[in-house]
């Protein structure tokens, strides 16, 4: 049996991984996160702030038989600057009083992304590739790479670097899960009688972007784990499609049942910061969860994927060349995702 300790296990990368591995017979499972999961898992949920060197050391004892860390925590700040050092202290803290216990640890699989490469400063190298040079820091990922390559040295147990992009999954309370993010604006535009306008850059409404699913990602993520090839490499990871949002955003109103308009372009998060009460509405006449509105949509997520007026491609040759090939459709995996936003009355 191997044992997966997935970190930030509630996340929207974190918790369908840890509900695909707790599938799989030969996988326990523990997951790590700040905060207690609201529904039922397979998998051994502890609560724990990596950032509080007492409380990691807390539960070290609990650790000895991992085999397999799977990190996707995220410590959000106000700047890039300040993503730095948290981010960076929790991988530390974690790996730092892990490795005394865990004497079978065979292998750490990283999860960073596309701002590796830039995205979140504008036009990038693309496709890009796992060999582009660097941009000028601050960059997190940057930081908790090298500490992971230094830390590594000389030792048993290996790396792999994933880098998705926009992973796309059933997760409530993720700071970046852009089909929810889609599902509550969209529910919002129908209610107030509104159609459904694209609130992006007319730019990113024709650019080509890309998208990861979660249980695609799940899938890359244990062979990352486990195939000898991915040992101390760096793989993109994507759907391994691209997509415009002009062509998708007639399908989500087509799904809502509301009229398309032209793309106009608004701050979601300055637009959505007064529909609190309108959401409470919606969640009321349709009987839904009682979720409130700043739970399901991080709307400063959206306005920066809705703001990308340039390509954003991902090259997954590496990964292909080493053994991974699973593909996904990127339109039918948004519809599938508010269809199950639906069924499980997250959203009407």
């Amino acid at each position: 049996m191997k044992t997966a300790l997935v970190v930030g296990a509630l996340g929207v990368i974190g918790r369908n991984l840890t509900e695909y591995l707790s599938q799989q017979l030969d996988w326990n499972v523990i997951g790590l996160s700040r905060r207690l999961p609201d529904f039922e898992s397979r998998a051994r949920h502890v609560s724990v702030d990596l950032l509080k060197d007492a409380d990691t050391a807390a539960q070290a004892k609990e650790w000895k038989h991992v085999t397999h860390v799977f990190y996707a925590a995220y410590q959000p700040s106000c700047s890039f600057a300040e993503e730095v050092q948290p981010n960076l202290e929790m991988l530390r803290n974690l790996l730092r009083t892990l490795e005394p216990v865990a004497l079978k640890l065979e292998r750490v699989v990283l999860n960073e992304g596309v701002k590796a490469y830039g995205v979140h400063l504008g036009p990038f190298k693309t496709p890009a590739k796992e060999t582009d040079a660097r941009h000028l820091p601050p960059n997190f990922y940057y930081a908790q790479e090298d500490f992971l390559r230094v830390q590594q040295a000389g030792k048993s147990w290996t790396y792999t670097v994933l880098r998705p992009d926009v992973v796309c999954g059933f997760s409530v309370g993720s700071a970046m899960n852009l089909p929810l993010i889609i599902a509550t604006y969209a529910a919002i535009s129908r209610e107030m009688g509104v159609p459904l306008r694209f609130p992006g850059k007319p730019g990113a409404y024709r650019a080509l972007a890309q998208a990861t699913a979660s249980s695609l990602h799940a899938e890359a993520s244990e062979w990352a784990a486990t195939a000898p090839l991915a040992a101390n490499e760096t793989f993109n990871v994507t759907n391994g499609d691209y997509f415009r949002w002009e062509h998708i955003w007639p399908r989500i109103a087509d799904f809502f049942e509301i009229p398309l308009a032209a793309p106009q372009t608004i701050s979601l998060q300055s637009w959505m910061s007064d529909k609190g009460p309108v959401w409470d509405e919606i969640v009321r006449k349709h009987n839904l969860r009682p979720y409130r509105l700043e739970q399901l949509a991080a709307w400063a997520f959206g306005d920066f994927i809705f703001g990308c007026d340039y390509d954003v491609i991902s090259d997954t040759t590496k990964l292909r060349q080493h053994g991974f090939h699973r593909v996904e459709e990127s339109e039918a995996m948004f519809l599938c995702l508010l269809r199950q936003f639906r069924e499980t009355r997250i959203i009407p």
